[in-house]
């Protein structure tokens, strides 16, 4: 993955849901933001992606302010757009309101020198399922640890 750097990941997001799809977006962020992005910033555990009017919106995704920056500084929490062609925009629609899957923010990223965030078409897991996957890493670990050599 030449030319790509990772600002943030929801590591929270893939212990919560099953992720069926991931779609690349850009953002549309203010001045001081991407400073801020680009200083690692940025939190996505809380956030989640929505569809209103036909339009694509990030929210509850906390930017911290620029430390440097002066009145330019916006809305940590304020909601932004993610812009996706409108094809996407249209399958995303269908998945959300017929199918009841959820938008998550999976990580964000400098994809030659633009910020994208990748989110998640998700299902969310039951307790059961979180479980199972907790049982999976855990015998996974083992093996790892029965196979390495011992010094």
């Amino acid at each position: 993955m030449a030319g790509i750097k990772v600002l943030a990941t929801n590591k929270k997001a893939r212990h919560d849901y099953f992720i069926d799809e991931v779609y690349e977006c850009g953002i549309e962020l203010k001045g001081t933001e991407v400073k801020s992005i680009r200083n690692g910033r940025i939190n996505l555990k809380e956030g989640y992606a929505s569809v209103d009017n036909g339009e694509v919106f990030l929210k509850q995704v906390h930017i911290s302010p620029y430390e440097q920056g002066n009145i330019n500084n916006v809305d940590p929490l304020r909601v932004r757009k993610l812009l996706l062609h409108k094809y996407e925009i249209k399958k995303l629609i269908g998945a959300t309101t017929i199918k009841g899957y959820s938008l998550v923010p999976l990580r964000v990223y400098l994809k030659n020198s633009r910020v994208k965030v990748e989110i998640g078409l998700a299902r969310g897991k039951k307790l059961y399922d979180k479980r199972q996957d907790l049982a999976k890493k855990d015998a996974q670990r083992r093996i790892q640890r029965e196979l390495s050599p011992k010094y």
